[in-house]
């Protein structure tokens, strides 16, 4: 069947290379929050766990301090700073020290690497199942600019809103947002890398380390992101390890349309591929080079996979996602559908690269050990 690529996620404007959009385009932070509901007889819980710890700061001649946060007063080791992001080279003359958030998915790797307290606001859905407490309390303190989303997912948001915020960077690119404008305006735009991957990308964590190591050089935070790295990097092999016992052998992965629009699914490029490959799962659908794709039902039904994540951007538990997906495109004769092997997962705890997908590589994994009992 042929299979017609996504517009743009939401993280991405008519700027960015690649194609993705009716599927939404990102939330999250680092928190552990309750574990989604599958739609199955028993209630799954999945342990989570990760803790960063972050150095202390100390004063130093140079203007900077020890921890790498940059006070003014001298120029921060690496400054200035060229990075390439999609299409684009961003220039920093000096770490950002004003954030606005057009996504949320950047949110656990800011507050893992300790420069969370610089977002002076934020726009789109950061749904509390993302969080713990904490963060979730610090997220809501955070002025919003607009939390209007379309019916595809894609923040609704003016262009001259986010210029009066006075960033120096802005993560995330929706439509009506441009490169240009907020350069103009002196502000860089970082778009997350995996929206962009060309050329049979097979994604791997290493993408998600790739990530961290970008924002600790942006904020001269190279420590901490170091650490969180380390620390991520230590859950996977953990969950990988673990995982060695489990008898699942196929996954696919899909975002369905709220509404009966286009079902989505995930290739290659994804990180869903990455965590499922951490998992000894094959991703049916790797075998295709995009990060994510339309499919109707018939080659859905024809891989048959032993289990179904449903990604959903909703405040629910993604449940009513899952049975109007299954519903309207008839897939109940799958087997994952009959025997309630079916996962609906909050989107940022698969997609892009953040510290979220290692919780989202937990979650599935503990799911996955109740449903094999």
């Amino acid at each position: 069947m042929p299979r017609t690529s996504l517009p743009q996620a939401d993280a991405l404007g008519s700027d960015a290379i690649g194609s993705e959009a009716a599927e939404p385009g990102s939330t999250g932070p680092v928190g552990h929050g309750p574990t989604p509901a599958p739609l199955r007889r028993r209630t799954l819980v999945a342990g989570l766990v990760g803790a960063v710890g972050l150095t202390a700061a100390c004063g130093s001649s140079d203007g900077s301090t020890a921890d790498g946060d940059f006070d003014g007063g001298g120029s921060a080791e690496g400054f200035p700073l060229e990075l390439p992001n999609c299409e684009a080279t961003l220039t920093f003359d000096a770490p950002p020290e004003r954030i606005v958030l057009l996504e949320s998915a950047p949110v656990t790797t800011l507050d893992g690497i300790g420069v969370l307290d610089r977002v002076v606001s934020r726009a789109g859905a950061f749904p509390p199942g993302y969080y713990d407490e904490d963060l979730a309390a610090r997220i809501e303190a955070i002025p919003t600019l607009s939390d209007e989303i379309d019916a595809s997912g894609h923040l609704q948001i003016s262009q001259e809103m986010v210029i009066a915020q006075e960033p120096d960077i802005v993560f995330g690119l929706p439509d009506g947002v441009t490169r240009e404008a907020m350069a103009d305006a002196g502000a860089q735009v970082v778009v997350q890398n995996i929206y962009c991957a060309t050329g049979g990308h097979r994604s791997s964590f290493e993408t998600l380390h790739e990530q961290i190591d970008a924002y600790g050089r942006i904020f001269d935070h190279g420590e901490q992101a170091e650490q969180l790295s380390a620390s991520l990097q230590e859950r996977i092999d953990a969950a990988s390890e673990s995982a060695k016992d489990l008898a699942t052998a196929t996954a696919a992965v899909l975002y369905p349309s709220v509404g009966g629009g286009p079902l989505y699914t995930y290739g290659a490029a994804s990180m869903v591929t990455a965590q499922l490959d951490a998992l000894g799962i094959e991703n049916v659908f790797a075998d295709t080079e995009e990060r994510v794709f339309e499919i109707s039902a018939e080659p859905l039904l024809a891989a048959d996979p032993d289990v179904l994540i449903v990604l959903h951007q909703t405040d629910g538990d993604g449940s009513d996602v899952a049975e109007e997906m299954i519903s309207q495109d008839q897939l109940g004769s799958l087997r994952a559908v009959q025997d309630q092997a079916l996962l609906p997962l909050l989107f940022n705890f698969a997609e892009p690269a953040s510290p979220l997908v290692v919780d989202g590589l937990e979650r599935i994994h503990g799911w996955l050990v109740e449903l094999e009992r």
